[in-house]
């Protein structure tokens, strides 16, 4: 069958139960799911997740796959939105052995692999880490030695998702609405000069993932492009 012809299969709902959950911070949870028959996805990939009501009525949204390949489980961060349909269940109320669906895994063009090289610069807002965390976690598993640097910009440290985790990986931090008086990082939105400062030049061609709320990720790819890199290498992921 030529490539002009070829079906894809539709991807179908799966039972995910909660095996447990851990508090990451105040407003975001991990669920551990166990999913028969899950067939595994690559870092930074995402799938829907659906809830029925009594009722009957259903409601559906895309969130981000936390675990790396390697674990060979599916795990999503939630972060809860106040007015949202779906996070406020998820992160507070979903406990082991609830079950829900979900569908996937979902996305090419932002998912990544050892064996696509680096450098690997991540640059984050917000939960925009969870994507971008599979990787490291993906990176780490695998051993590998592909020179990575994570720029994570949140709004106070309490609102860092997975803060003991990052702390052994490459990552700069900066916050934009309080931090303790010791902290001696930056305290601003991303700018070019942060760019700079905690990425790789453009002439070392780094693979660039760029996740988190909409006018964060417009904002970090223009100041990117700006600084000379390659807007073929700059792959992004919004929210909200």
């Amino acid at each position: 069958m030529s490539s002009a012809t070829r079906v894809t299969k539709p991807l179908l709902w799966s039972e995910a139960t909660v095996t447990s959950r851990a508090m990451e911070t105040d407003t975001a949870t991990t669920l551990m799911l166990d999913v028969p028959g899950w067939a595994g996805h690559k870092a930074g990939q995402h799938v829907d997740v659906r809830l029925t009501a009594e009722d009957g009525y259903q409601a559906q949204r895309s969130y981000s796959v936390a675990s790396a390949p390697e674990q060979g489980t599916l795990s999503l961060t939630v972060q809860r939105i106040g007015d949202g349909e779906l996070s406020p269940w998820l992160a507070d109320m979903a406990a082991p052995g609830d079950v829900f669906e979900v569908r996937g895994p979902i996305g090419g063009w932002f998912a990544w692999d050892v064996s696509d090289g680096g450098p690997l610069y991540l640059v984050a807002g917000g939960s925009g880490v969870v994507p971008v965390m599979s990787m490291l976690r993906h990176r780490r598993a695998r051993g590998s030695d592909v020179p990575a640097r994570l720029l994570l910009s949140a709004r106070t440290p309490d609102d860092v998702i997975y803060r003991a985790e990052l702390a052994t990986e490459p990552v700069t931090l900066t916050f934009t609405r309080g931090a303790p008086p010791e902290w001696t990082g930056p305290r601003k939105r991303i700018d070019a000069e942060l760019l700079v400062q905690a990425g790789f030049p453009p002439e070392e061609e780094p693979k660039i993932f760029v996740c988190g709320p909409t006018e964060f990720v417009e904002t970090a790819a223009n100041l990117l492009v700006g600084l000379g890199h390659s807007p073929s290498r700059i792959r992004t992921e919004r929210f909200g």
